[in-house]
């Protein structure tokens, strides 16, 4: 693995583990050897100007937070803090607990900010449809107005609509109030619905008085509605979002069998440690943190405090939980990813809520870290862990946290957040054996004081790699081939293209007919060595000719190399390639 030092540039079902915190084998990935020290070690620290090391990417842009958006005296505050990411057309839409900010990333190597709206109120966790955008507010400083003095005007915790499309003068056109605000949300399509979008709002603060909301009640012994152990289900209308409102408040963590409403992690046990004694974590559930929805295939994963959670969204106002599971080793279940198939999800641990540096050579490497599942018949298998696979110092900050899958086919390609530990990029095409193939650090933000950072969101899109750093800005990097990821499976991923994107609302990606899908394909099978000689030559002489007459017009020969070589491929490791090579044959 190639790396770089340098300067960064300004600008019910437990799982069966037989102890909590005891390494399974196999389930982790390794270190770096002894003889080879990770380049992320001992980075220097440092808010704008620390050291960093980079493997397998390329760091091609940097912007600092624009003026308004920090604190210079105190650049970790949270008052300021850069959230999540999504995407629209060739825009960044970058979520601030002070608002947002729009960047123009068509030359993703110069990312031009184009207006910043200010409007705190915390997490300002933001989601894109058409041209509306959905943020997130759940401090009680927050306002209808976006006003600053948290002293004047209406209180706001909720979710906020903004229409954008003029992204020069986003205009707020609907303030959905909730009884314990949005901590996150997820915008769900629903495939037979063109006409509306619903909005999963997950909210975890003290739930708001009833004197200041009506229906606020958090007692579950009064026989009313407690604002606990639910999700809020808000019905958009895409053509008049200021009629968004609550149109249900699913019981996910109801017992099936007794109807408690707390059916879940409600009084966990306290569990051992190895040594015998107690330990954290003991988690409860009444909320969830993130919820990732798959409309294609009708899924959603819940990542829900104490539980990890899949949920059936066939009808999207509607929302049910299908299977559960919970793990001795998870302090807080944050987020969730699938793979594209819908038959894997990377659940997150938030050990520590994301402030607290949990990734220490004294942390155990199941702590804080992704817990990889198959989905078997919508069902959850506990596969493996996998952890930044590299210490990091008591300053930093350091859990996993958001990302999103790269479209490379035939495998499960993930870029991850860990605050201050990074970016990470980890293949678990193999869910039993995640491994690491590129990252990017940066050292401390201050070489004496933990202070708040790191990359809280990293996400692909349309083909470049962005990150959004708590305290120092938005970065934008790039894949570069290694022997972990050929060229042709970059250019294949590169290929995709979203109108929009949002983490928490997974698409389902089809790859067009192309040489580079099929040199994916081919270079896939040489890595495993799985193509035999001379059929590995033949393979990659037929291609080369094929492109050379499709790059010439010779439409109609190079279809009949295509077709020529995929009568070779006939053993079943090969099929996938067939595909590729019959389809793109077709294409022509």
């Amino acid at each position: 693995m190639t790396a770089q030092l340098r300067r960064s540039p300004r600008g019910r079902r437990a799982l069966a583990l037989a102890a909590a915190g005891l390494l399974l084998a196999g389930a982790l990935p390794g270190t770096a050897s002894a003889a080879e020290p990770d380049p992320r070690i001992g980075l220097g620290a440092g808010w704008l100007d620390a050291q960093s090391a980079i493997s397998n990417l390329e760091h091609v842009a940097h912007r600092d937070k624009p003026a308004g958006f920090f604190d210079p005296t105190n650049p970790g505050t949270s008052r300021y803090a850069n959230s999540d990411l999504a995407f629209g057309g060739r825009y960044v839409f970058q979520g601030n607990y002070h608002g947002f900010n729009i960047v123009d990333v068509a030359d993703p190597t110069d990312p031009t900010l184009v207006t910043s709206v200010v409007c705190p109120g915390g997490q300002g966790d933001i989601s894109v449809h058409g041209n509306l955008l959905f943020m997130s507010v759940e401090e009680t400083r927050g306002r209808v107005d976006c006003g600053t003095d948290p002293n004047a005007g209406t209180r706001f915790q909720g979710v906020r609509i903004f229409d954008i499309s003029d992204v020069r003068n986003p205009v707020q056109v609907s303030a959905v109030q909730l009884c314990r605000g949005s901590h996150t949300h997820t915008v769900v399509t629903d495939p037979d619905d063109a006409a509306n979008v619903y909005v999963y709002v997950s909210g975890t603060t003290t739930p708001r008085p009833a004197t200041t909301m009506e229906g606020c009640n958090d007692n579950p012994a009064t026989g009313e509605n407690p604002v606990r152990w639910r999700i809020d289900v808000i019905k958009v209308p895409l053509s008049a979002p200021q009629q968004a409102a609550v149109v249900n408040q699913p019981r996910l963590f109801t017992d099936p069998e007794t109807g408690r409403i707390d059916g879940l992690q409600n009084d966990p046990p306290t569990p051992l440690h190895p040594s015998g004694t107690t330990w954290s974590p003991t988690p409860r559930t009444h909320a969830c943190h993130d919820i990732t929805a798959y409309p294609e295939i009708g899924l959603a994963a819940g990542a829900c405090q104490g539980n990890g959670i899949l949920i059936d969204i066939s009808d999207p106002a509607n929302p049910r939980r299908i299977d559960e599971v919970a793990d001795p080793n998870f302090a807080y279940w944050h987020s969730a990813t699938f793979n594209n198939d819908g038959t894997k999800v990377v659940f997150t641990d938030e050990w520590g809520g994301g402030g607290a540096a949990r990734c220490r050579e004294t942390d155990q490497p199941q702590w804080g870290a992704n817990a990889i599942f198959d989905i078997v018949d919508r069902k959850l298998e506990f596969a493996s862990y996998y952890k930044l696979p590299v210490p990091q110092t008591a300053l930093e900050n350091c859990v996993a946290h958001n990302g999103s899958l790269i479209p490379v086919p035939d495998r499960d390609i993930m870029m991850q957040a860990w605050y201050q530990g990074g970016i990470s990029v980890l293949d678990f095409t193999d869910s039993a054996n995640p491994r690491e193939i590129a990252f990017f650090d940066r050292g401390p933000m201050d070489a004496n004081t933990a202070r708040f950072g790191g990359f809280w969101s990293a996400y692909w899109y349309n083909g470049n790699l962005y990150g959004n750093e708590i305290s120092r800005g938005l970065d934008v990097f790039r894949l570069l081939p290694s022997e972990h990821l050929s060229q042709a499976e970059i250019e294949a991923a590169e290929q995709v293209r979203l109108d929009q994107f949002n983490a928490q609302h997974q698409p389902k990606v089809a790859w067009t007919p192309s040489f580079a899908v099929a040199r994916a394909y081919y270079d896939q099978l040489v890595r495993a060595d799985a193509l035999g000689h001379p059929l590995r030559s033949q393979v990659d002489k037929f291609l080369e000719r094929a492109e050379t007459f499709a790059a010439n017009g010779q439409r109609a020969a190079a279809a009949a190399q295509l077709r020529a070589i995929s009568n070779q491929l006939d053993a079943a490791r090969h099929q996938a390639l067939k595909r590729a090579v019959l389809d793109l044959a077709n294409s022509l």
